[in-house]
């Protein structure tokens, strides 16, 4: 795999020519994991495959340097004296110009993250950083989904409750995100925190507007009107409270499935819920109760 220096990529090929720049320059900004390896050794080919892998997930935060011992002979002596390399594969840690760990032989997956995770961000930490980038991109779902990974690690964190409570709110999980607010110690309440549980209240509030109230009272008195319910449907579903107007709905397709658009609107409210939700494989499961 001989790859030129590509600012594009995180996985380079070592050469006279880019040496100074990977072990300097790039140093000073990444994790450098300069690689010693021949294309020869089954050994090496399969740690080479580990380093991609983790050169995608990481790919912020290290450079994965291969330097090929068969091709730059020259080279990896002249290295090899420096590290004082006694075996292939031999991985070396560089930050910011300097060895900082050094790896001899073949390693396993678990090995390698694990010298990295002394000289890297805590993986819920990467994760946060991820959720926030999805957030400025408004990709609510992958927000929400690498704010849920990293409160998973660190269900004690924070700053990750008030990430993923804020996250909540925006994709209408209320109740979701008034239980993380619930959960932060007094010493923690810090402006953050007060601006996401103002944010949390005032969406309650539009909850439970006096149009949902007039609706749900015309509902009750004339229950078999089924227009209503679709009109409560779409004002519960644009104020959050999706499980509800889900439920509304539910109601009206038992009664008759090919009510006016009853079942679009069902379908569409399914849809828009985050990835994974569990409301959106309760409400399926409904629909095919009474489909099939």
């Amino acid at each position: 795999m001989n790859m030129a220096i590509n600012s594009m990529s995180n996985i380079v090929s070592i050469n006279a020519q880019n040496l100074q720049q990977v072990l300097g320059e790039t140093s000073q900004q990444k994790l450098v994991l300069l690689n010693f390896h021949s294309p020869q050794s089954p050994e090496c080919i399969s740690q080479i495959g580990i380093l991609e892998n983790l050169a995608t997930q990481y790919k912020d935060h290290i450079v994965v340097a291969n330097l090929d011992c068969d091709a730059e002979q020259a080279l990896a002596s002249q290295l090899a004296q420096q590290v004082g390399l006694q075996t292939l594969p031999t991985l070396v840690l560089l930050k910011d110009s300097a060895p900082v760990d050094l790896l001899a032989g073949a390693q396993t997956d678990a090995q390698i993250r694990e010298a990295l995770s002394k000289h890297l961000p805590a993986q819920q930490d990467l994760l946060l950083e991820q959720a926030k980038q999805a957030l400025l991109k408004s990709d609510l779902n992958a927000a929400f989904n690498y704010a849920k990974q990293a409160y998973e690690i660190d269900s004690a964190n924070a700053r990750i409750k008030l990430v993923l409570a804020d996250i909540c709110i925006q994709i209408h999980k209320l109740d979701d995100a008034q239980a993380l607010i619930d959960t932060i110690d007094a010493q923690e309440q810090d402006a953050y925190f007060h601006n996401i549980k103002a944010k949390c209240e005032a969406a309650l509030e539009a909850t439970d507007s006096p149009e949902i109230k007039e609706k749900q009272s015309q509902v009750e008195k004339y229950p078999n009107d089924l227009d209503l319910k679709i009109e409560l449907s779409q004002l519960l579903n644009d104020a959050g409270r999706k499980e509800e107007a889900l439920e509304t709905l539910f109601s009206v397709l038992k009664k008759d499935l090919n009510f006016n658009d009853a079942k679009a609107s069902f379908l569409a409210i399914i849809a828009s819920l985050a990835d994974g939700d569990a409301l959106a494989a309760k409400y399926r499961r409904k629909l095919y109760s009474i489909l099939y």
